[in-house]
């Protein structure tokens, strides 16, 4: 039996899919932050997906709360304190329930962690111009307080809109 006809229709449509998507992200405009994108990509999209959409049943969408918190003094404290210590349990975005474990990435530097949080707020969030960009000190500010992500749940309460 020659399996090579079935296989074609199903190479083609890989090899179309893939130079489709090669096409589209070629006409998606540079992020602004690209350091972190690249840190967002090799760390976060595995489950916040690689536009920052959400995966259902598993993380929450980005694309519209971080830069809400962006623009207020706590919810700036209290997105540096996502990314450095995680945030375990329930919470609810979008009226959706996500009650998942997100790791800490307080290994990576405060550059970083404020590069990547960049990323997200005005490349996927689209912020507005107004809210002015996470620097590296807010980062180490929050460093200098170590919690745990239940108290980053917690603290959510306090700044989620």
């Amino acid at each position: 039996m020659n399996l090579r006809p079935a296989l074609a229709p199903a190479l083609c449509a890989g090899v179309l899919a893939g130079c489709l998507a090669a096409a589209q992200a070629a006409d998606a405009p540079a992020p602004a932050y690209p350091q972190g994108a690249a840190t967002f990509q090799g760390n976060c999209a595995v489950c916040h997906g690689p536009a920052g959409a959400g995966v259902p049943s598993l993380a929450p969408p980005l694309v519209s709360y971080p830069a809400r918190y962006a623009a207020r003094a706590e919810g700036r404290g209290h997105l540096a304190m996502t990314v450095l210590y995680g945030l375990f349990g329930d919470i609810v975005v979008d009226d959706k329930h996500y009650d998942f474990r997100m790791p800490d990435f307080a290994r990576l530097d405060d550059a970083t962690l404020a590069a990547t949080l960049n990323f997200i707020v005005f490349d996927l969030g689209h912020a507005p111009a107004s809210v002015k960009p996470i620097e590296a000190a807010e980062i180490a500010a929050e460093r200098a307080h170590v919690v745990d992500g239940a108290a980053v749940r917690e603290h959510r309460k306090s700044v989620a809109p």
